[in-house]
């Protein structure tokens, strides 16, 4: 029997960031950032030559506003603005990408992590093994017995028994972790006051935020509280930490064959 076909999702937006971040400001003879490019690239080439994908594609956050802005005014709004070294690097480095044979996806309303989690259930579906290329904690709740998620920053392999030794919770509870923990990298709000160790503990007693707000009556003290004063809260950061995995997406797994490259370009 010959091995599952293997795909590699790479979340572009955070390896642009942890490129431009781990490296000094390169320029070229004339001036023009290259820092995050360069790196990026070597990340990319890592990708490919460890993992040897049979189908690979790099997917980044398209320009505007998507349904969270609209769902959560204050959607990353603790984040500062991409600065202008950084932002003169993307579209050369989308051209690069693409000259490399490598499909790269940007769709408007929805962000990179939405599509990439599209494409993973599409190829869970179809039988495809996927590795996600990504350091964000939400993509922890797509992994399952076909799919992955590589954080390069610290070189894990997350599985999910890897998950569940990360976290405290399985994969398909980390939604409800997020929702009671928060995210600061994206500013939901979570539940004040309820660190990690408590949302996994009452995740594993109570399995959903949904229940656990039902059954607040058989809490007490600042736990009951903080639950009880930030029900509201405790429902839209479940709304905003959930992945859209039917998002509007113009292509298949399949599709995602690596393509012959441009040199010249």
């Amino acid at each position: 029997m010959s091995a599952p076909r293997r795909l590699v999702l790479i979340d572009g937006n955070s390896y642009l960031y942890r490129a431009f971040h781990a490296l000094p400001p390169l320029t070229t003879s004339k001036g023009q950032p290259t820092g995050a490019i360069f790196g990026f690239l070597n990340m990319l080439r890592q990708i490919q030559r460890v993992h040897s994908p049979d189908l690979i594609a790099v997917v980044m956050d398209a320009p505007g506003p998507t349904f969270r802005d609209e769902l959560y005014a204050h959607y990353k709004a603790n984040r500062e603005a991409m600065p202008d070294d950084l932002q003169v690097q993307i579209p050369p480095l989308m051209e690069m990408v693409r000259a490399l044979g490598i499909t790269l996806l940007r769709e408007s309303g929805v962000e990179a992590d939405d599509v990439i989690g599209t494409l993973a259930r599409r190829a869970h579906a179809a039988g495809i093994e996927t590795l996600i290329a990504s350091s964000d904690k939400d993509m922890s709740q797509l992994v399952n017995d076909r799919i992955r998620v590589f954080d390069g920053i610290s070189g894990r392999m997350l599985d999910a028994a890897g998950v569940l030794d990360k976290f405290g919770v399985p994969p398909e509870r980390i939604i409800d972790w997020l929702t009671l923990v928060g995210d600061t990298s994206d500013n939901i709000p979570g539940v004040p006051g309820i660190g990690e160790k408590t949302a996994a503990k009452l995740i594993a007693q109570y399995q959903t935020v949904e229940n656990l707000l039902a059954h607040t009556g058989e809490l007490s003290g600042r736990v009951k509280e903080t639950l009880e004063k930030n029900r509201e809260a405790a429902l839209l950061s479940k709304r905003l930490a959930t992945l859209i995995c039917d998002a509007p997406c113009p292509v298949a797994p399949d599709d995602l064959v690596l393509q012959p490259r441009d040199d010249e370009q």
